[in-house]
């Protein structure tokens, strides 16, 4: 929490106390927690603003990383908030296996309608997520279409808060999220119009666990069959250069499952999969 001597600018300060407020004026909520940056401010201001009314649902399936799962269990138990792990199903969900472009729908369906069920068990009439005002201006979010279905609300966009306002604001209040790497569910790494399997997912899992193990902040490892595309922040594709380095990522990547190992040039981005 923000000490009375840490100076927040003003603009961010009146946003943070307009998040404050939806919140109390929504009252007991269950939130989807996934341990990034968004959810974890999200889960903090909501703690201190009600306490145990605020309930924090984690989605587990194998989209989930182990290492993503246990960082997000053990932020939340620092913080005594409360978190419940509930076992998503969309894996067994053929619109969701056959990424088509509208995955993100059947995930985040699948998630909603799990909490949905775990808040009426609570008591709890309101769900919400971590949707930012950044998200307005990205078209293939399908998430949010499921969000309305399930009348999510999402308090961090209500209250005009961009992903930069967070992570100042996380940085602020001592939150380790706050520079934490930007992260989409393994099944993303598959091209659109490639089904999603999940013995093909532990690959994946287990390519970006080395290209993490190396002290790479930013990465992707886009899934391409027995080939994998290696995606860095342009900062450091150079230490490609290194030749110790580029084989010991390659034999990595390699024991991971993949028969060929490219470097994009292009550098980190979002949705690559999908151009």
């Amino acid at each position: 929490m923000t000490t009375p001597t840490t100076t927040v600018p003003k603009g961010l300060a009146a946003k943070e106390a307009a998040l404050r407020s939806l919140l109390r004026e929504y009252g007991p909520m269950a939130i989807a927690y996934s341990g990034g940056v968004d959810s974890a401010y999200l889960c903090e201001v909501a703690h201190e603003e009600l306490g145990e009314r605020m309930r924090p649902v984690l989605a587990d399936s194998p989209s989930m990383p182990r290492s993503e799962l246990q960082d997000a269990c053990a932020l939340a138990e620092r913080k005594g908030w409360g978190l419940t792990v509930l076992q998503t199903s969309e894996f067994e969900n053929e619109d969701f296996l056959k990424n088509d472009g509208t995955r993100c729908f059947y995930c985040k369906d699948e998630l909603f309608r799990v909490m949905d069920t775990f808040a009426k068990e609570q008591g709890v009439a309101v769900l919400a997520y971590g949707e930012i005002a950044d998200d307005a201006l990205d078209p293939t979010r399908y998430g949010a279409r499921a969000a309305r279905d399930h009348k999510v609300v999402a308090p961090l966009a209500e209250a005009g808060l961009f992903k930069v306002d967070i992570r100042t604001l996380s940085k602020l209040r001592g939150l380790p999220t706050w520079d934490k790497a930007s992260f989409a569910c393994l099944s993303s790494r598959f091209p659109t119009g490639t089904r999603v399997e999940p013995s093909e997912m532990s690959k994946v899992e287990r390519a970006e666990e080395a290209l993490k193990r190396f002290g790479f902040h930013q990465y992707r490892a886009r899934h391409h069959g027995d080939l994998v595309r290696v995606e860095v922040e342009e900062a450091d594709l150079a230490r490609f250069a290194d030749a110790e380095l580029r084989q010991s990522v390659l034999a990595a990547l390699r024991d991971a499952g993949y028969r060929h190992v490219t470097l994009d040039l292009a550098g980190y981005r979002t949705g690559s999969t999908a151009d």
